[in-house]
This record gives structure tokens, sequence and C-alpha cells, in this order.
């Protein structure tokens, strides 16, 4: 039996994948990265609620997620009539 910690840090991170359109596959690929000790396929376990991991894979997991956010370009924003120079 999981924590529920760890259920709801689960959850989040899926939440986060979701949001962010990220590829499960590259998620992994960064994570594997920064020393994750899941294979491939537990990993897609562990996203799908198969399998309990440590705390400290969880952790890396959303570290590797949060990475990936970080380099996605912001969306351009509507400029103000005073910002546009003609």
């Amino acid at each position: 039996m999981e924590s529920p910690r760890i259920t709801e840090q689960r959850r989040r991170i899926n939440i986060a994948i979701r949001t962010a359109e990220l590829r499960p596959k590259i998620v992994w690929i960064r994570y594997f990265g920064l020393a994750g000790a899941l294979g491939e396929l537990e990993f897609d376990a562990y996203l799908h609620r198969a399998i309990t991991i440590p705390q400290l894979q969880c952790d890396l997991i959303a570290h590797a997620v949060n990475e990936l956010i970080d380099e996605i370009p912001p969306l351009p924003r509507a400029p103000y009539g005073a910002d546009i120079e003609v």
C-alpha cells in the first residue's frame, strides 16, 4: 500500500504531463538521465498506477517533468496599444 503523499504526487505528475502535452517516453529519457533507476516499462507502470516506487524516484520523475516544462517556450502575449511602435 502506498502512502497518500505518493499517490497524490503521482496524480499531480500525470496532470502536469498531460497539461504540458509531454510524451511519457521523453519524460522517461530525461528522468533516466537524472540517474533514475526505473526502466521504461517500470516507469510506464508507475504512471498507470500498476506499481509503487520509492519517494526518491517519484521526486526524480517530478524533477524531470519540471525541467521539461521549463523548456517549453511561453505563449505569445497580446500587446497593449502603448507597446506597439509603428
